[in-house]
C-alpha cells in the first residue's frame, strides 16, 4: 500500500539547467530516430524548420482570410444601407402569392403611452374589467425605431419616406433621399403594376404623411406643389385613384376666401380635367353609399384645413365622416374595382390628429383620437375577414409625439402613484376647440367687456361646460385671460386638464421612443416580428406586393433637367441644412416662436 501511495503521490520535478534540457532533447531525438529508422540530426532539424514555416505560412494565411472577411462584412452592410434588403423571413405557409390587398396604417405621433392611457380611459369610462382591451393591443407584433438620417427625433416627414420608400432621409424630405434625389414610392410602385391604391387621413392630403407616398419635395411645406402632384400632375402621371381628407384650402385658387394658396390656380377644376370625380361635403360623402357609388379617380375634401379632433367632430357628424367611415368606403369602393382584375388594391389609412393632439399636450383629445383610430382598425380586420382577396393590415406610427407620461408630480414633495381618466371623461371639447372659442368670443361679443365678464365666460362656458373644470384658480383664469407672451392659450387649457389628470408631457414637440407595430397577422407579417427599423416596415409593403420599387425610383430619376437637378420638387435646401449624420450640442439653449412650434404644420 506504501509503494502505491508513493507511486500516486504528484512528483515535484527540480527546475532544469539549460543543458539537463538539451540532454533530455537529444534523448528523445535518439529515441525517434530508433522508432522510425530514421536519421536524427541535421535532417531532423531540417524537417522541423519545414513545418515550423508550415504554420506561419498558414497563420498567415489565416489572418489575411480574416481581414477580408471583416472588409466584405463592411462592405455588405454599407450596400445593404442603399438597397431594399428587408428581413425575408416568413412564417408557416411561406410569403403569400398570388391576388392580394394591403392596407397601411399610420397612427400619426401615437406612442406606447397613448395605448395605455386610453386603455385606462375607455375602462373607467366604460365600466369594463381590467382585462378588457382596445383592439389594437390584440394584434401587437413588433416595434419600430424611428430616427431619421439627421436626427435621432424624426418628423412625420423623414418617418413616412421611411414607410414609402424604405430608406432614411432628412427631417423635412417628401420621398426625397438625403442627395436631393426622389425615391419610389410602394404606392407608386403599386400604381405602374396595375393596383388601385388609395390615400384616407384626418388631416390635410397635402401634410407629410399622405404626401409621402404620392409625391415628391424637397421641403415639407411646399403644400401647394404637393397637391398638385396628387391630383396627376406628376412625372409618372396619375397614381392615387382615391383620395379623402381635409386640405380643400390648397385646391382652391387664392382669389376665394377658404385658399391657402399661393397662386391662384383651381386645383378641383384641374382635378376634374384629369379624370377625377369630386366630393366635398358631408353630402356628397353620404351619396357614394358606403363606397358602393364611388367611381374612381376620387378626390373627397371634407375640409378647408384638418377634420376636426374626434372629441369635437362627435357633435358635427352631419358636417365631418369620422376616419372610420371613410375607411370603410375606401376599402368597399378599392375591393370593387378590383373586383374583376389580376391585382388587388393598396390603401394608407392615418389617424393624422393623435400627433396633433400630443403637440397640444391634450390628453382628452388624444384619447378619443386613438379611439376612433382603433375603431377604423378593427373596421379593416372585419373588411378583411369578409373580402374574398386574401390581404393583410399593417399598423405602425412614424413618431411618439408628447413625450407622454401617464404619471405626473406636481409638487416637490414625494409624488402619488395616481392618475385620473375621469378629469379626461368629463371634457366634452378639446383645447384647440376651447381655445378657437375664446378667441370668437374676445374679437366679437366679448370685445368690449370688462375682465370681470370675460373671466365669468372662461369660467362658466370654456372652464365647465367645455372642459369640465369647475374648480378652477384665479391665477389660472388670468392666464388664460392674459397668457404669458409665446405662450398659445390652447397651451394654458391643456395643462389645466392635464395636472388635474395627473397627465404628463415632454415636449409640444417629438420623441424618439421606439413605437409600436400591429398588424391583422403574424403569418403574413412575420418579417416585421420582434424590433425593427422603420425603413424595415417600408420594405416589407414592397415586398408583400412584389413591387419593384427600384424601378419607379430610376423612372423619376430620368426626369431630371440637363444640369441634374429636378426642379419640379421645389428649390433644394441650402448648405446649411444638415440632412445626414448628427447635430451635436452647442451650448446655448434654443427657443422658437409659436409659428415654428410645428403644431399642425411642420411637425
Amino acid at each position: 500500500m506504501a509503494a502505491e501511495a508513493s507511486r500516486e503521490a504528484p512528483q515535484l520535478i527540480p527546475r532544469q539547467s539549460f543543458d539537463d534540457r538539451s540532454s533530455i532533447r537529444a534523448d528523445a531525438e535518439e529515441e525517434e530516430a530508433l522508432l522510425t529508422g530514421e536519421r536524427s540530426g541535421r535532417r531532423h532539424i531540417e524537417r522541423r524548420g519545414w513545418a515550423f514555416w508550415k504554420e506561419i505560412g498558414l497563420f498567415a494565411w489565416a489572418l489575411i482570410a480574416t481581414i477580408l472577411v471583416i472588409i466584405l462584412a463592411v462592405v455588405v452592410q454599407h450596400e445593404s444601407a442603399r438597397t431594399h434588403k428587408s428581413k425575408e423571413v416568413w412564417g408557416p405557409g411561406g410569403k403569400p402569392s398570388g391576388k392580394r390587398n394591403l392596407i397601411f396604417m399610420v397612427s400619426d405621433g401615437m406612442g406606447p403611452t397613448s395605448l395605455t392611457m386610453t386603455r385606462n380611459f375607455r375602462q373607467y369610462t366604460e365600466g369594463l374589467l381590467i382585462d378588457d382591451t382596445l383592439v389594437l393591443d390584440r394584434h401587437y407584433i413588433g416595434t419600430s425605431r424611428t430616427r431619421s438620417s439627421s436626427s435621432l427625433v424624426t418628423d412625420s416627414a423623414a418617418g413616412a419616406t421611411a414607410f414609402s420608400c424604405g430608406f432614411k432621409s432628412y427631417n423635412g424630405a417628401i420621398s426625397v433621399l438625403p442627395d436631393h434625389t426622389p425615391c419610389g414610392t410602394v404606392l407608386e410602385a403599386a400604381a405602374l403594376a396595375g393596383y388601385k391604391t388609395g390615400l384616407v387621413v384626418t388631416t390635410r392630403l397635402t401634410d407629410a404623411t399622405p404626401a409621402c407616398f404620392a409625391s415628391h419635395a424637397n421641403l415639407r411645406q411646399y403644400e401647394d406643389s404637393i397637391a398638385e402632384q396628387e391630383i396627376g400632375e406628376h412625372p409618372l402621371g396619375r397614381v392615387v385613384d382615391l383620395l379623402m381628407g381635409g386640405g380643400r384650402c390648397h385646391f382652391l385658387p387664392n382669389t376665394t376666401s377658404s385658399s391657402c394658396r399661393a397662386d391662384d390656380r383651381d386645383l378641383v377644376d384641374a382635378a376634374g380635367k384629369n379624370g377625377f370625380n369630386f366630393v366635398n361635403d358631408r353630402a356628397g360623402f353620404d351619396a357614394l353609399n358606403g363606397g358602393t357609388q364611388v367611381k374612381l379617380p376620387l378626390l373627397g375634401l371634407f375640409a378647408d384645413k384638418d377634420i376636426p379632433y374626434e372629441i369635437d367632430r362627435r357633435y358635427q357628424n352631419d358636417v365631418y365622416p369620422s376616419l372610420e367611415e371613410m375607411a370603410r368606403t375606401a376599402l368597399t369602393a378599392l375591393s370593387d374595382a378590383t373586383r374583376d382584375s389580376e391585382q388587388g388594391f393598396f390603401l394608407m389609412i392615418e389617424g393624422s390628429r393623435i400627433d396633433h393632439a400630443g403637440h397640444g399636450n391634450d390628453p382628452a383629445a388624444q384619447v378619443h383620437e386613438v379611439l376612433a383610430y382603433d375603431k377604423a382598425f378593427a373596421a379593416v380586420l372585419e373588411f378583411l375577414e369578409k373580402d374574398s382577396t386574401p390581404g393583410v393590415l399593417v399598423s405602425t406610427s412614424d413618431h411618439e409625439t408628447g413625450g407622454l407620461a401617464a404619471a405626473r408630480q406636481l409638487h416637490d414633495t414625494y409624488p402619488e402613484y395616481l392618475w385620473y381618466p375621469g378629469v379626461l371623461a368629463n371634457a366634452k371639447h378639446s383645447s384647440e376647440y376651447t381655445g378657437d372659442q375664446l378667441v370668437a368670443y374676445l374679437s366679437g361679443a366679448g370685445a368690449n367687456a370688462h375682465d370681470s365678464d370675460k373671466e365669468k365666460y372662461i369660467r362658466d362656458t370654456l372652464l365647465k361646460d367645455y372642459l369640465g373644470v369647475t374648480d378652477a384658480s384665479d391665477k389660472e383664469v388670468k392666464a388664460i385671460l392674459h397668457p404669458p407672451a409665446d405662450v398659445s392659450v390652447k397651451y394654458v387649457f391643456a395643462d389645466i386638464i392635464s395636472r388635474r389628470a395627473q397627465i404628463g408631457w415632454a415636449t409640444h414637440g417629438h420623441s424618439s421612443v421606439d413605437v409600436n407595430i400591429y398588424s391583422s397577422s403574424t403569418k403574413h407579417a412575420w418579417p416585421l416580428v420582434g424590433n425593427n427599423e422603420n425603413t424595415d416596415v417600408g420594405q416589407f409593403l414592397a415586398h408583400y406586393l412584389d413591387l419593384n420599387v427600384e424601378d419607379v425610383t430610376e423612372r423619376l430619376r430620368s426626369s431630371a433637367s440637363a444640369e441634374g437637378s429636378y426642379d419640379w420638387m421645389g428649390d433644394p435646401l441650402g448648405s446649411d441644412i444638415q440632412t445626414e449624420g448628427l447635430d451635436t450640442y452647442h451650448g446655448d439653449f434654443k427657443k422658437r416662436s409659436l409659428e415654428d412650434c410645428g403644431c399642425g404644420g411642420h411637425h
